[in-house]
């Protein structure tokens, strides 16, 4: 039976290298040559994914593929989920390919509301989501989650956009957004992330926390 892991686990494991634990699981980007290779590595996938009982979410595009395991519709990690990827990333060696994590991450938009006031029905109505948990999402995994942020005096710029990136590829990103004009509003939690305002006021968070924490 799967045990939970932590993604500090789940980076401590044999045969993770290239993967990333963002928002919704584990996940990496393997760029391909050709949309045939993609196909033909997303059916090698489904093989080995069947025999193991974990079926990964996959994005196709001709340039590359995106794979996500997915454990959890939380995208909480367990023990199957360093087997399935261990799996993936042995196929993309017999095919000639490599993840790039440089093209990797995830969004999620933080609604903003005020004391006592609950958007999350007209959300979910408005967009096809569902609720999970403390969040909306999309069935179907495509859209970014979205969760709501209490605060006792909403006022422009409220609602932010969070994006989980590889804690390794962090500080770079933090870099490109001061010198596209982002302002640093606020550094306390940083390195686990960064909050900053666009040039006119809107909210963005650059997180990389969820790629080394240590509880399951």
């Amino acid at each position: 039976m799967a045990e939970p892991i932590s993604a500090k686990q789940f980076h401590a494991e044999a045969g993770t290298a290239g993967w990333h634990v963002l928002y919704g699981g584990a996940q990496t980007v393997f760029p391909t040559n050709s949309f045939a290779t993609g196909v033909e590595f997303i059916r090698r996938i489904a093989v080995a994914a069947a025999s193991l009982g974990r079926e990964p979410d996959i994005d196709l595009r001709p340039e590359a593929v995106v794979v996500r395991t997915a454990s959890t519709p939380r995208g909480r990690l367990d023990t199957a989920d360093v087997e399935l990827a261990r799996r993936v990333s042995d196929i993309a060696a017999e095919l000639g390919l490599a993840p790039d994590p440089s093209h990797l991450h995830t969004i999620q938009i933080a609604i903003a509301q005020a004391e006592g006031v609950s958007t999350r029905d007209f959300w979910a109505a408005a967009l096809g989501y569902e609720s999970l948990g403390g969040f909306i999402v999309d069935p179907l995994r495509r859209g970014p989650r979205m969760w709501f942020d209490e605060i006792a005096a909403p006022g422009r710029g409220r609602t932010h956009i969070d994006v989980a990136v590889p804690n390794d590829r962090a500080q770079e990103r933090v870099a490109a957004v001061l010198r596209a004009g982002g302002r640093l509003a606020d550094d306390a939690n940083a390195p686990d992330w960064w909050t900053f305002a666009s040039p006119d006021n809107h909210g963005v968070d650059i997180a990389a926390w969820g790629d080394v924490h240590d509880q399951a």
